[in-house]
């Protein structure tokens, strides 16, 4: 099944936002937009395809992406109790976490995209209704956030925005080892 290019995330109400809550969600699906373009055309089995040296695929860095929105939305919402404590994590934690840069057996782009898409539905949601982007958690434990920093959610949404563009181009180097098209040029 090939799929073609998705449509924009952007909800009516997503839209309807104002300011800095407007200006951050703009930004983030510009860079949604640039990333799904990458599957652009593409069948189940090369949104699979490791294509470089990397272990990464197409289809596996659209699930990790939003894994990692879906989380960190959750952390704006509920604190670290959103996430695990890393510094506990067995190796079979940590497996699960590297399967999600792979498509699986059964997985298809379309379902990968679509589910991408709801996340996507879900954070314009949370962000449209945050009456202030300075509310703050502590970070969850592990080893990479030091002292336990606290992160406002404005921080929370650089933070899934910069990810998104940087898988997006991680995906286009992808896409153009696979095919030859590029997301721009």
């Amino acid at each position: 099944m090939t799929v073609n290019q998705p449509t924009t995330d952007q909800s009516a109400e997503a839209s309807a936002v104002t300011g800095e809550h407007a200006d951050l969600l703009r930004t983030l699906a510009e860079h949604r937009r640039f990333l799904r373009f990458t599957t652009r055309d593409l069948t189940d089995e090369q949104a699979g395809l490791r294509t470089t040296k990397s272990a990464l695929c197409l289809g596996g860095l659209i699930k990790h992406v939003t894994s990692m929105e879906r989380t960190w939305v959750r952390f704006i919402l509920e604190g670290a109790s959103a996430m695990p404590d890393f510094t506990e994590m067995t190796e079979e934690d940590f497996a699960r976490r590297e399967a999600e840069f792979r498509m699986q057996p059964g997985e298809t782009l379309a379902g990968v995209l679509e589910a991408y898409a709801e996340v996507a539905r879900h954070t314009e949601e949370v962000v449209a209704g945050l009456p202030d982007l300075n509310a703050s958690w502590p970070l969850p434990k592990a080893p990479w956030f030091e002292g336990r920093p606290e992160w406002s959610a404005r921080r929370v949404l650089l933070h899934i925005l910069a990810e998104t563009a940087q898988h997006a181009g991680h995906a286009d180097i992808i896409r153009e080892s696979l095919d030859g098209a590029k997301t721009m040029g």
